[in-house]
């Protein structure tokens, strides 16, 4: 099962400050000869080769120049950029608001044919209604002090969705019978909601399975994560999105999301499971 999903990004920047080492040791330098070459406390130095600090473009470049490695610079600084993309904090994706985050998925949807989603917390947002999307988008808004933009992201969300009726796509998502609970609006917007989820069930496209809260687990309930074509993976944690792109770990997920899947029912029972939460909407 998945351990850390913050992983890959960690092994991406160990990566990069091996590279630095080895930059200083081809050049014959000591930690405390580069510091003084760089203008900084050889500490700083030491934090960066061991990955405890990552480095900024100006470190970088700063570092090969006192190193006669200028040639190094371009890649490198593509290579941490490239690592920080992997651990990106909400709040720096949100600082301009959501709905600037919910554009930036569509290339990423357009080009994706096997969509695998494992929701623990919340419907889907491919599935999501205008009442109940405007609900969890407020949430989040409040919940990290983001500007409001709500009602832009709900329509940038909205419009999004349309991978589900349009292109060659296919959709394998997965919730927790939880997820049929956790109200979100008010008691009409929920069972809009859940009403719509009957309605995408029929889509050719959509497999939509439920794991009930009494199924004999085989894996625990996790964090919600969505696989993108078997090589990409993002995993949604409360301080940050985690995207997962080594495929020892990728192939985690896989196995992960099969797993729940055995566990999950289908048609008639979903349906069941669903309509009943609409019942107790009352």
């Amino acid at each position: 099962m998945p351990t850390s999903p913050s992983s890959s990004a960690e092994a991406a920047r160990e990566a990069i400050a091996g590279r630095l080492r080895e930059i200083r040791l081809d050049a014959g330098l000591t930690g405390h000869d580069l510091a003084v070459r760089c203008g900084w406390h050889k500490a700083k130095s030491s934090r960066i080769e061991n990955a405890k600090t990552a480095p900024s473009d100006t470190d970088i470049r700063v570092w090969c120049l006192a190193c006669g490695a200028e040639d190094q610079v371009d890649d490198l600084v593509a290579a941490n950029r490239a690592a920080e993309s992997l651990y990106m904090q909400w709040k720096r994706l949100h600082r301009t608001g959501l709905r600037r985050l919910q554009e930036s998925y569509v290339p990423l949807y357009e080009r994706t044919r096997h969509f695998r989603v494992y929701c623990s917390n919340l419907v889907p947002g491919f599935l999501q209604t205008h009442g109940y999307a405007s609900a969890v988008l407020s949430s989040v808004a409040a919940f990290r002090e983001t500007p409001d933009d709500v009602a832009d992201a709900v329509a940038a969300r909205l419009a999004r969705s349309r991978v589900l009726r349009e292109g060659d796509h296919r959709f394998a998502m997965l919730v927790e019978e939880a997820v049929l609970r956790f109200q979100f609006g008010d008691s009409e917007a929920m069972a809009g909601q859940l009403g719509h989820l009957l309605a995408v069930m029929s889509l050719p496209s959509v497999s939509l399975g439920v794991i009930p809260s009494v199924a004999p687990r085989s894996v625990w309930a996790m964090e919600t994560f969505n696989v993108f074509d078997d090589a990409r993976v993002h995993v949604e944690l409360l301080t940050a999105q985690v995207t997962v792109t080594a495929p020892g770990e990728v192939a985690m997920y896989l196995k992960a999301f099969a797993e729940l899947q055995q566990m999950a029912v289908y048609g008639v029972k979903a349906r069941a499971l669903i309509t009943a939460a609409i019942d107790a909407l009352g």
